[in-house]
C-alpha cells in the first residue's frame, strides 16, 4: 500500500516530505498518538475549552471575516508613511533615491502631515480585503479540505493552503481595487488630490468607472501570489516550529505562547512574500498613476531592474504587516474563543495502510 500512496505524494508539485517513517515509528513504539483530525483534536480540546461557535459554521465565518478587517485594515493604516515613500520611489526613482531620502524629501514639500496621504482609502480599501481574504480564506480551506477527503487533504495540504489562498484573494482584490487606485493617484501625483473625497469624482469624470478597477489585473498579479506564500508559508512554518523548535508540544502552550509562535511564522512568511510580489507591486504604482497605458507597456518600460526598485522599504513593510496580521487574527480568534485547529497530523486510517499502527 505504501508503494502506491508515497508516489502519489510526490507527484505534488509542492511537494514536502509527508512520511517521516523514523519518528513515526519512534512515536509508535513510544505510544498511541493523540486524535489527529481537525474535527477530532477540536472535540477533545472542547472538554478543556468551550468555544463560542462550531467550526465552519456561518458564525466562525463571520468573526474570522471581522478578524481579517480588523489585522489588514489597522495594519496597512499604520504603514501609510513607508508605503507612500515605497510608491514614490517605484514611480519617480530619480528623484526619490532611497527610502530615507524619500523621508527627507517628502517632509520638505508636504510638512510631517503629508506621510500620512492615503490613509482613508488605505483604510477603507485594505479592510475589504481583509474581510474577503482571511474570511473566504477559512471557507475555501474547508470546502477544498472536505472534497479531497482526510487523507488527500493531509498528503496535499500544501496544495490546499495554496488553492484556498488563491481563490480568496481573487475575490478580495475585487473589493480592494477601487480604493487602491485612489490612495496611489493621491500619494504618487502631487496636486491631483488630498483627501479621497476629492479623488473619487475626479478620476470617475476622467476615465468613468475603468479609472478604479483598471488595475485589477496587476492586483491579481501582485495579491495572488503574495497571499499563497503568505498562507502556505505561514502554515507550514507554523507547522515546522512545533515540530523542530517549541519544546512542548501546541497543546501545552500557554495562548500567549501560541501567539509569539504565530508572529514568527507571520513574519517570516512576510518576507518571502514581498520578494514574490514586487515586481507586480511595482507595475501597479506606475499604472495607477499614468492614464492610458497598460500593464506590458509599463512592465517593458521599467525593465528587469526597475521592478525592483523599493524593494528593501517592500520586505520592512511587508514582513512587519504580515506578522502582525497573523498576531492581530489570531488574536481575535482568541478573544472571540474561536476554534484554532493544531498543526495537521496524519490520519488514523492512513498510519494504519502504511503500517504505522498496530
Amino acid at each position: 500500500m505504501f508503494s502506491s500512496i508515497a508516489p502519489l505524494a510526490r507527484l505534488n508539485p509542492f511537494y514536502a516530505p509527508h512520511f517521516q517513517l523514523v519518528q513515526d515509528g519512534a512515536r509508535k513504539r513510544a505510544g498511541p498518538a493523540e486524535a489527529p483530525t481537525t474535527r477530532r483534536s477540536l472535540a477533545a480540546a472542547s472538554a478543556a475549552e468551550e468555544y463560542s461557535c462550531e467550526y465552519g459554521s456561518l458564525k466562525f465565518y463571520a468573526l474570522c471575516g471581522v478578524g481579517g478587517v480588523l489585522s489588514c485594515g489597522l495594519t496597512h493604516t499604520a504603514v501609510v508613511p513607508l508605503d507612500l515613500v515605497k510608491c514614490r520611489m517605484q514611480v519617480d526613482p530619480q528623484k526619490y533615491k532611497s527610502i530615507f531620502n524619500g523621508f527627507s524629501v517628502t517632509v520638505k514639500e508636504d510638512g510631517v502631515r503629508g506621510l500620512a496621504k492615503g490613509w482613508a482609502p488605505t483604510f477603507i480599501g485594505y479592510s475589504m480585503q481583509g474581510l474577503c481574504k482571511f474570511g473566504f480564506y477559512e471557507v475555501f480551506k474547508i470546502l477544498y479540505g472536505n472534497m479531497l477527503g482526510e487523507e488527500n487533504a493531509y498528503l496535499w495540504r500544501t496544495s490546499l493552503y495554496l488553492a484556498a489562498s488563491a481563490s480568496a484573494e481573487f475575490f478580495a482584490d475585487i473589493a480592494l481595487a477601487p480604493m487602491e487606485a485612489a490612495k496611489v493617484r493621491i500619494q504618487t501625483q502631487p496636486g491631483y488630490a488630498n483627501t479621497l473625497r476629492q479623488a473619487v469624482p475626479k478620476m470617475f469624470g476622467e476615465e468613468g468607472i475603468w479609472a478604479f478597477y483598471k488595475g485589477v489585473a496587476p492586483l491579481w498579479m501582485r495579491q495572488i501570489p503574495y497571499t499563497m506564500m503568505k498562507f502556505a508559508c505561514f502554515e507550514r512554518t507554523v507547522e515546522a516550529l512545533y515540530k523542530y523548535v517549541v519544546p512542548k508540544p501546541r497543546s501545552e502552550c500557554t495562548k500567549g505562547e501560541q501567539l509569539v509562535v504565530t508572529f514568527i511564522a507571520g513574519y517570516i512568511a512576510g518576507v518571502f512574500c514581498a520578494i514574490v510580489s514586487h515586481p507586480a507591486d511595482s507595475v501597479v504604482s506606475v499604472l495607477n498613476k499614468e492614464k492610458g497605458s497598460s500593464a506590458s507597456q509599463v512592465l517593458q518600460r521599467l525593465g528587469f531592474k526597475g521592478v525592483w526598485k523599493g524593494l528593501f522599504a517592500r520586505i520592512i513593510m511587508i514582513g512587519t504587516l504580515t506578522a502582525l496580521q497573523w498576531f492581530i487574527y489570531d488574536s481575535v480568534k482568541v478573544y472571540f474563543r474561536l476554534p484554532r485547529p493544531p498543526p495537521p497530523e496524519m490520519p488514523e486510517s492512513l498510519k494504519k495502510k502504511l503500517g504505522l499502527t498496530e
